[in-house]
């Protein structure tokens, strides 16, 4: 075992390199130096000599060669097979998954979908047994499958399991979970509810602890996240935030949620919040991307069209669904086009990356997307073996996004992918950015690579993208295709001017799917508008129509007057042995004494000789000379893991800077000192800097706790002494007026007085019908405390049997009415019609309220009692009572109370239609001001 560490160190640092003695207990990153890519290298290795097949978690987790050990020892170990090493023998054949066409004159996709939710929901209609989802499991064997109509059976469920803990439409629901079937479901359960997902990426190792926390911190927190779901490993994570963020009420794992039958479900509107993205950015504010269902659908629709999506595509994914390359071109879209999708964990392709081709090869993929590493992986790091039964040749649209497209890298990898049948032209760089769904520019299939040969430093320092006929000072620039239809693009100055071609400009965009903004952010959405264009942040040209990016606007450094660009020399200097590839972060800081920007490089090495880190920095030093012309202001030599990236794996640049800036203040030797802690460390950190949040929380609850106690309090202390003054009397208009009286005690004491809007005073003492939205037990005393004069509450029969509150509610004029009993819900509807020709009578026409928000379907009973005595409506819409003692609460909470007086609705005849279009009509008004959503048959 130590042999093939000390090997694999020897290759990456160089035979004369220096690194600590390798022991059991060596640390892969902090003292080799070995990145993720590496440590995957390493275990391949390892399964290779010892002839086992690793678990996948053991290629992010294992920290030590003692960890692999014990993974090799341990029964979870096994020995490979010709299965396990290939999936020949599925249980799903190819064949099964191919769409077949609908019949003439039906259409393929659900076009007239408005919503995520509409568009499963045909899917689920039309061809319900159809196979979506093809989850092939880490061990690259067990494969399992999920039908449209089994997503959305289970998602109905699972939403109102959700709905019954209180996730309300609008609330925000934090997905940190691994790629399983629960995830799907959940995603889906989660727009049912009306409610917006936001998905985050989970702790991959311990050592990322500290960080993982801190960042999803303030991102939860940025988001106002009610609920957190996670899986069983990182429930204890998710208690730590939940610390940490005052609104999350519930961390929760797919096996906690109740699954229930069915119930009324939100009605999702086109213009509805459907997800918040939220970008990798580095440092700052988390910004949040909001996306409509519109925006999404307007992507998808674009996406597809541009690549010509058909019946018979198949999609192959390892993408991370935290990422929206992975959840929405990978999984949205194929759900949207009914093409189904076979997907497997990242952390399968990061242990195995022939499984990825495997895939493809076995389940004949048509598409498939990855970011540029992935292909400079299988391009260089598969052996020979690897490749032996891979058949590519189905293969048409192999698109290459999310970080910058390296032109050898897609060369290498269709030179290495030739002799399995892949086709050149499939390779399809792409441009893109959450804040318009995904993707902004796509090549149509089959064009392959595009190149732009333009001079170098008229490239850098006048910004124009001149042909270059000769190699000398050119350089290659990859093409990412034109801009997606409903979609505009536009390339600009500094001062906003409009630029000619092959000028390099800020990228700008708008269009059906560009965000409203960033969640609660203000500041940066007004940051990322000019004018109704919105700035991606980009720099690039156009030629030809085809978009070509030349980099990011916040990592571009202006030195001297010319403009440098840090991917270049990233690339060079992690190619230095002894320096980590991949750790390597060029950042531009301002240089007030001068005016202009210092240059400075961080490299993450493990060399820890001081003259081998002397001559890192002078290979370093030259590299910068050949790349910028000058040598750097400084190069700062770091520890393994020091320079932050992204989940998607970029550098972080502007946290790196931050972090040194910081570490500047204390001194030459904490600004060289910049790496991570240690794995103890950082979880002591972690819990430590959860203390205090904690005691804040527990002040909160307590303080909620003593706030609900009083209002329990104050009622037990009115009760008693009303209870027999309205029971014991025969007068019910004086009984009204000691309950009215009691019931603004009551909300006066405890501060829940309602605001009334307008004066409730204007609704008349003639008799009329009134009908009020249904929230919460609090809603009657809401009432009693506002009408002007006495009504007549209409309530179930079931009330008047129940100790001491039928009796009180009888003192009160209040009319029973049967529900189960046919024949007597006549005889009470009809004496309903009698009364309401001299009372007025107060409906719920909901009949019921639950913990949930939303509005229920009316039932007709007051709308009947309205037409058949000639009596207007006075439509009621309350607001904020449930958020006070929401349905299985005990413990009220503060918050504000509303009630809203409508403008009474007459109605136009005595027949069923007459009533109702009443019915309509009021529910119509109340949905228009109540803030809740509308809930609809869930069937």
């Amino acid at each position: 075992m130590l042999t093939l560490v000390a090997a694999l160190a020897d290759e990456l640092h160089g035979d004369d390199s220096p690194y600590p003695e390798v022991t059991l207990d060596t640390q892969f990153e902090r003292d080799l130096g070995f990145d993720s890519l590496a440590r995957a290298e390493l275990l391949a290795r390892i399964e290779t000599a010892f002839g086992v097949q690793l678990p996948v978690e053991t290629f992010a987790s294992a920290a030590t060669a003692s960890d692999v050990l014990a993974a090799i020892t341990g029964a979870s170990a096994r020995q490979p097979s010709s299965a396990a090493s290939s999936p020949s023998a599925p249980l799903f054949r190819p064949s099964s998954l191919r769409v077949p066409a609908p019949p003439a004159g039906e259409p393929e996709v659900p076009t007239h979908a408005k919503s995520l939710v509409e568009a499963l929901r045909w899917h689920a209609d039309h061809h319900a047994e159809r196979t979506h989802i093809v989850l092939i499991e880490e061990d690259g064997v067990t494969q399992s499958q999920i039908t449209y109509g089994e997503l959305h059976e289970r998602a109905m469920q699972v939403a109102s399991g959700m709905r019954k803990l209180g996730i309300d439409p609008g609330d925000t629901v934090a997905l940190m979970m691994p790629t399983t079937f629960d995830y799907f479901v959940i995603f889906i359960a989660t727009l049912l509810c009306g409610a917006v997902p936001a998905p985050i990426y989970p702790p991959v190792r311990i050592g990322q602890l500290a960080e993982h926390l801190s960042r999803h911190a303030d991102l939860l927190a940025n988001a106002e996240v009610k609920a957190l779901v996670t899986f069983d490993k990182a429930a204890a994570v998710g208690h730590l935030l939940k610390v940490r963020v005052p609104s999350i009420r519930h961390v929760l794992t797919p096996e906690s949620i109740e699954q229930l039958p069915p119930d009324r479900i939100v009605r999702a509107h086109a213009d509805d919040l459907a997800l918040l993205q939220y970008t990798s950015g580095s440092t700052g504010t988390p910004k949040g991307v909001m996306l409509t269902h519109a925006n999404l659908l307007a992507n998808i629709r674009a996406m597809g069209a541009r690549i010509n999506v058909t019946h018979d595509d198949v999609f192959v994914s390892w993408l991370p669904l935290s990422h929206n390359m992975g959840l929405i071109g990978a999984w949205l879209a194929p759900l949207y086009f009914g093409v189904p999708l076979v997907v497997t964990s990242p952390l399968t392709f990061l242990a195995r990356p022939q499984s990825w081709l495997q895939m493809i090869t076995h389940f004949r993929g048509t598409i498939t997307a990855a970011p540029n590493f992935a292909y400079d992986r299988c391009a260089h790091h598969l052996p020979d073996a690897a490749l032996e039964g891979l058949d590519l040749s189905s293969l048409r649209f192999a698109s290459c996004g999310a970080e910058p497209v390296s032109v050898k890298t897609m060369r290498a990898f269709c030179e290495r992918m030739g002799p399995v049948r892949f086709d050149p032209h499939a390779i399809a760089p792409v441009y893109g950015l959450a804040e318009n769904v995904l993707a902004l520019t796509l090549p149509p299939p089959g064009r392959g690579l595009q190149v732009d040969n333009v001079m170098r430093h008229a490239l850098l320092d006048d910004g124009i993208a001149s042909p270059s006929a000769g190699a000398g000072d050119a350089i290659e620039v990859v093409g990412c295709g034109s801009v997606l239809d409903g979609s505009e693009l536009r390339i600009v100055d500094e001062q906003g001017r409009l630029l000619p071609e092959r000028r390099v400009g800020r990228i700008e965009f708008r269009g059906a799917a560009a965000t409203r903004g960033y969640y609660r952010n203000p500041a940066k959405t007004a940051q990322l508008m000019d004018g109704d264009w919105f700035d991606s942040g980009d720099l690039g040209y156009l030629a030809n129509g085809t978009l070509y990016v030349t980099g990011r606007m916040k990592d571009m450094i202006i030195r001297g007057g010319q403009h440098f660009f840090p991917y270049e020399l990233e690339e060079a200097i992690g190619q230095i042995p002894g320096v980590i590839a991949g750790g390597v972060a060029v950042c531009g800081s301002v240089d007030a004494t001068h005016g202009t920007e210092r240059v400075i490089v961080f490299a993450e090495t493990a060399e820890e000789d001081p003259g081998v880190r002397a001559s890192l920095v002078e290979q370093i030093s030259r590299a910068a000379i050949a790349s910028f012309g000058a040598p750097v202001e400084r190069i700062v030599l770091v520890a393994a893991g020091s320079v932050p990236k992204t989940a998607a794996g970029k550098i972080r640049h502007a946290a790196m800077l931050e972090r040194f800036e910081h570490a500047e203040h204390d001194g030459p030797a904490a600004a060289a000192s910049i790496a991570p802690h240690a794995a103890w460390r950082q979880v002591t950190q972690a819990v430590a800097g959860s203390l205090k949040p904690f005691a804040s929380r527990a002040f909160e609850r307590l303080g909620a706790v003593a706030f609900g106690l009083w209002c329990w309090a104050m009622a037990l202390s009115i009760a008693p002494a009303l209870w027999p003054r309205v029971a014991m009397s025969a007068d019910e208009k004086r009984n009204w007026e000691r309950a009215a009286r009691a019931a603004r005690l009551f909300l006066r004491v405890t501060g829940l007085s309602p605001n009334a809007i307008p004066d409730a005073a204007a609704l008349p003492s003639a008799a009329c019908i009134i009908a009020v939205n249904h929230l919460s037990y609090l809603d009657s005393v809401v009432l009693l405390a506002c009408l002007p004069h006495p009504v007549h509450f209409v309530v179930k029969r079931e009330m008047e049997h129940t100790p001491l509150i039928g009796r009180f509610l009888k003192a009160l004029g209040v009319y029973f009415v049967e529900r189960d009993d046919y024949r007597a819900s006549l005889e009470d509807e009809q004496r309903l019609v009698t009364a309401a020709q001299r009372e007025t009578l107060l409906f719920f026409p909901e009949g019921t309220f639950g913990r949930a928000a939303g509005l229920r379907p009316f039932h007709l009973g007051a709308f009947r009692a309205a037409c058949l005595a000639g009596r207007p409506v006075f439509p009621i819409a309350l607001r904020g009572t449930r958020n006070v003692l929401r349905d299985g609460n005990w413990l009220p909470v503060r918050s504000s109370v509303t009630m809203t007086v409508l403008t009474p609705i007459a109605p136009q005849g005595t027949d069923l239609r007459s009533m109702a279009q009443l019915r309509n009509e009021v529910r119509a008004a109340i949905l228009g001001v109540c803030g809740e959503p509308e809930l609809v048959a869930s069937e």
